[in-house]
This record gives structure tokens, sequence and C-alpha cells, in this order.
């Protein structure tokens, strides 16, 4: 087991694991560290606690110290120039024709690197804007191309449910979401409405796709003959969230009828529901 802190560099960005070492840190303070773009300010999301080794995927570094006043007003500072940054990267960008869409500037605490977030449909000769911006901001500069779900992860939004974005919220990784998983839950395979802003599918489309697929698993689906208090007939319609079938009698002179799947024994054809505990019958 090894003890852990969660720091989080900007609102809705991912929280890193550090070494507390021997500092008395609790949620909500700031304290200073060293990531991949040189020495940070983070807030600390989560306080002390103790994870397995096995969660920890690469040496874990220690906080060099907690942040005082001055840290923090030079992290607000920071934050402010980068909006002046932001727009002087775009106005050069513009001067040198570069087709790229500027989404992000990000300075280090020391202010010794600044890095500029872009996205682009290709690779992107820059190195003269580089030089460029060198010559206006004297630091280290550094580009960096991100993709477009990177993109609304950054800018934030509002999705098709009327809520911020997952990816700006809550969301530490993007996992892998397929047009299968629409297919599953029965959605509308209409791009437009399986889309998220960033162009890309939706990503809580993954996040009842078990449910769906146990559900899935256990409901008779169209074309199943099944049994009924009634009769024995043909599934027609299956809605596997509220376990409704709607059934049409083998005697086709009696009219369709709704069904609890629990009602109904699966006999044959179209896909049979596997020996399960139906959720229904708890």
């Amino acid at each position: 087991m090894k003890k852990v802190i969660s720091v989080r560099f900007k609102a809705g960005g991912k929280a890193y694991y550090f070494d507390p070492a021997d500092l008395d840190v609790q949620t909500g303070d700031h304290v200073i560290v060293e990531t991949a773009r040189g020495i940070e300010c983070g807030e600390v999301v989560a306080g002390p606690k103790e994870i397995p080794d096995s969660q920890v995927v690469r040496e874990l570094k220690t906080v060099k110290r907690m942040a005082d006043a001055v840290d923090i007003r030079r992290m607000e500072k920071n934050r402010a120039d980068e909006k002046t940054a932001f727009e002087i990267c775009t106005q050069r960008i513009a001067a040198h024709k570069l087709e790229m869409k500027l989404v992000e500037a990000e300075y280090n605490l020391d202010r010794t690197k600044i890095v500029f977030y872009f996205t682009a449909d290709g690779r992107i000769d820059f190195r003269d804007l580089v030089k460029d911006l060198a010559g206006v901001f004297h630091t280290r500069i550094e580009l960096r191309q991100i993709g477009v779900r990177d993109e609304s992860k950054m800018l934030g939004g509002l999705g098709i449910c009327g809520q911020p974005f997952c990816c700006s919220r809550f969301l530490k990784d993007f996992q892998p979401v397929s047009i299968k998983m629409a297919k599953e839950q029965g959605l509308s395979l209409n791009p437009t409405k399986i889309s998220g802003s960033c162009g890309r599918l939706m990503c809580c489309l993954a996040y009842e796709q078990k449910a769906y697929e146990y559900l899935n698993s256990i409901t008779p689906m169209n074309g199943s003959v099944v049994r009924t208090p009634e009769f024995e007939g043909v599934v027609v319609e299956a809605n596997p969230v509220s376990g409704m079938l709607k059934v049409r009698p083998l005697n086709e002179s009696l009219a369709p009828k709704y069904f609890r799947r629990s009602e109904c024994v699966y006999l044959r054809g179209g896909k049979r529901a596997p020996k399960a505990p139906d959720p229904d019958q708890e």
C-alpha cells in the first residue's frame, strides 16, 4: 500500500497521484509539485489515502512543499496572462497562414515555458511560428497538437442533455465508444443524435453499456416464440429496460398483448435468453 494525495492543476482536469511525504496535506490545500511540464502549483482534491501498489502505474513524485500566498498569486497571474498569450498566438498563426486552430495557452508556474495547444487536420510545419513566439515571450515555446475530444474537454460547454460536458466535469480518461453501443441501446443511428459537440460519439454511450448487455441477454428479442400466461406467440416488440414484451399470438385472430418479461417462457427462435436471474423477479 502507498500513501497518496490527488492533485488537479485546472478545473475539470485530470487528477494525479503524488506522495505527500511527511506534509500535513488536506483537501483544498495548494501544493508545489514537479511534473513533466515543470514546476506546477495544484489543488489537492483528495486528501491522504492508501491505495494498492497495483494502482500506481509509474513512480510517484513527492510533493516539494506547501504553496504559499506568493505561489497562488503567481498562479493566478499566469492564468490571466495566458489570455493575452492566446490572443497574440492567434494573430501570429493568421500572419503565418497556418491551417491550425488554437485551443489554449498554458504557462508553467515559474514561466520558463508556455505551451500552446492546437487542433489541425494534418501535420503542421510551425517552426517559423515557434521562432516568432519565442521572440515575443522570451521563454521556451512548445506547440502541442491535440484531438477534438481534448479540445471539448478544455473549452467546456453544454451537451444535448443540458448538462456541462462530462469530459469537462469528471471524466479522467476517454473510453472507447463504438456504434455497436448505440445499436444495443436501441438508439437512433443518426450521427447528429448520438454525437457530441466534438463530432465524436457521445462518451455517455459507454455508461450503461454493461447494463444493456445484461438486459439484452435475458430478454427474448424480436422473432422469439414465447409462452405467455394466455397463449403462445411471437415477440414483435421488446423493451429490455422496462422488461415489457409485445407478443403476437400464433393464432392471428387474437390481438397482440403486452406482458412482463418474467411472465414469459422462451421457447424457440429469435434470440434466446440465457438462464440468468431476472431483476423483475427479485
